[in-house]
């Protein structure tokens, strides 16, 4: 995997992990092109998220709350 592609995401988890309604991070695609994820449980911490980390893509996904299994 592209170490700048894995470095960005660690990036975006720091800054991300903990805001209210983020419930995980991960590295994606999106036509074809690599992207980071960020799985949200609403809509409301779109807004507050960067669009780009390291000159990649942020995709929001609507996932709703993480639970244990």
């Amino acid at each position: 995997m592209d170490p700048k592609l894995e470095s960005a995401h660690q990036e975006l988890t720091e800054r991300v992990m903990g805001s209210p309604g983020v419930n995980g991070t991960a590295i994606g695609q999106r036509r074809g092109k690599p992207c980071l994820l960020v799985y949200v449980s609403d809509s409301g911490p779109e807004k507050n998220l960067p669009k780009n980390v390291g000159g990649f893509p942020v995709e929001v996904e609507l996932s709703g709350p993480f639970r244990k299994l």
